[in-house]
């Protein structure tokens, strides 16, 4: 298993197009707050205070990028916002930057794939990272990050739409597509009550097009809504 010892940073920094010249930045930066609970030798802080620094950089160069360049109602730009700084954008550039192998956590973080916790630990080191070029290389050198790597996710995000919820969408292009209502049902509960598990599926009328889960009926929908979307190719304006 990886550890701060065996770390050979320079192929992480070509990912990121930037080469830190404090190089315990960079490893703090990929420490998870678990890492330090098994490595009593380690002399550095987790990646938290990081990740609150870069949370704040990035939020002001994505606002002050559609404040300059659209002119749209705040509203809308809220709503921009949003789907450019959420974990789950944040968490897919992580993996686009195969950022997941540098990560430092416990064994039994590093064992729990594929789960929501690691997508918010995957996008929490996003912002890390964030944090630690601001503190290197400061802002032009955090803003160049930004700009390659999120605000470039922009144009995309705008023609597919990407701003308004899965369930919104699914539902605004059923209708125009189809003149249907998707409706959504329960198809399975399951866990304790303090941890609940539900499966939903969403349906056009009486078809089953996808089904989703999560920790509230909710968030499951959402879920189908999103895999609704992927089964009929709708994520991609036609």
């Amino acid at each position: 298993m990886l550890t701060h010892k065996d770390i050979d940073f320079k192929p992480l920094e070509q990912r990121l197009n930037y080469e830190f010249k404090d190089k315990t930045l960079i490893l703090q930066a990929i420490t998870h707050r678990s890492y330090l609970n098994e490595h009593s030798d380690f002399e550095y802080d987790h990646n938290e205070r990081l990740e609150f620094l870069g949370d704040a950089v990035l939020e002001l160069v994505v606002t002050e990028h559609l404040y300059r360049n659209y002119p749209n109602p705040e509203g809308e730009l809220t709503n921009w916002r949003a789907a450019l700084v959420n974990a789950k954008t944040l968490a897919g550039i992580a993996q686009e930057l195969q950022f997941e192998e540098y990560l430092l956590m416990s064994k039994g973080e590093a064992k729990d794939k594929n789960t929501k916790a690691r997508m918010y630990i995957l996008a929490n080191a996003i912002e890390a990272i964030i944090g630690a070029i601001y503190e290197d290389g400061g802002w032009d050198a955090s803003k160049k990050f930004i700009d390659d790597y999120i605000l470039a996710l922009l144009p995309d995000i705008l023609k597919n739409k990407l701003y308004i919820d899965p369930k919104s969408r699914f539902q605004e292009t059923a209708q125009e597509m189809l003149g249907i209502t998707p409706n959504y049902k329960v198809l399975k509960e399951s866990g304790p009550d303090h941890k609940k598990e539900f499966t939903v599926g969403v349906f056009l009328e009486k078809d089953l097009i996808a089904v989703g889960s999560g920790t509230s009926k909710q968030e499951a929908q959402i879920a189908a809504a999103e895999a609704g979307l992927e089964a009929k190719k709708w994520n991609v304006n036609q």
